[in-house]
C-alpha cells in the first residue's frame, strides 16, 4: 500500500534540506510527549537536560531510550559518566523544566529542585512522578542526536499529581 502520492513525493524532493527540517519540526510539535529531566553524576561531574524524546523499549530487561542532542551542554558529561536518571515531571515542575531546557548553569538548575540518589548516583528528583535510574548500555547515531539505550537498574514511583506534557510548543497538563 502506497502511503504518499507521487505528487507529494516530488514536492518533498524539491524542498531544500532546511525547508524539510523546518516542516519536520513543525509536524513534531503536534506530537505530545511527557516532559522529563535527565540527570547524571559521576567522575565527569553533574549535569542534566530536559527531554521529551524518551520511550520504553522493553520490560525484560527494563529498557528505555533517550535522545541526547550532541550540542547539549550535558552531552560530554552524560557520555563520560555512563549513567542517567530519567525523572518524569509533574504539572508543578514547569519552571524546573525551563531551567533544564535552557542555558542555565548546572548549579542553578539543580538548586531549584530537591534531589536524592538511587543505585547509580545520578540525581533523582524527589517529587518526580517516576524516576528511572539507568546505566547507558549502547549509543547509536541519530543524526544530530545520540540515541541512548539504557538499562533501568532502579526506580522510584510517587503517587498522585498530574503529568507535565509538551504539545504544540507549549506546556500542558494531563
Amino acid at each position: 500500500m502506497r502511503m504518499m502520492s507521487l505528487e507529494k513525493e516530488a514536492e518533498m524532493e524539491t524542498k531544500t534540506a532546511e525547508q524539510r527540517s523546518l516542516e519536520y519540526r513543525n509536524a513534531m510539535a503536534r506530537l505530545g510527549a511527557a516532559v522529563n529531566i535527565v540527570t547524571t553524576n559521576g567522575a565527569a561531574g553533574r549535569a542534566g537536560f530536559a527531554a521529551t524524546a524518551v520511550c520504553s523499549v522493553s520490560d525484560n530487561p527494563p529498557t528505555l531510550l533517550v535522545c541526547l542532542n550532541r550540542n547539549a551542554s550535558a552531552y560530554k558529561v552524560v557520555k563520560a559518566n555512563g549513567v542517567i536518571c530519567i525523572n518524569t515531571l509533574a504539572a508543578h515542575h514547569e519552571v524546573l523544566s525551563t531551567l533544564f531546557g535552557g542555558k542555565t548553569p548546572a548549579d542553578e538548575r539543580f538548586a531549584a529542585g530537591s534531589w536524592g540518589v538511587l543505585e547509580t548516583g545520578a540525581p533523582v528528583l524527589e517529587d518526580a512522578l517516576v524516576s528511572f535510574d539507568c546505566r547507558i548500555r549502547e549509543a547509536h547515531d541519530g543524526g544530530t542526536h545520540d540515541i541512548l539505550i539504557c538499562t533501568v537498574v532502579d526506580m522510584k514511583i510517587n503517587a498522585g499529581d498530574e503529568a507535565l506534557m509538551y504539545f504544540n510548543r507549549r506546556y500542558r497538563v494531563l
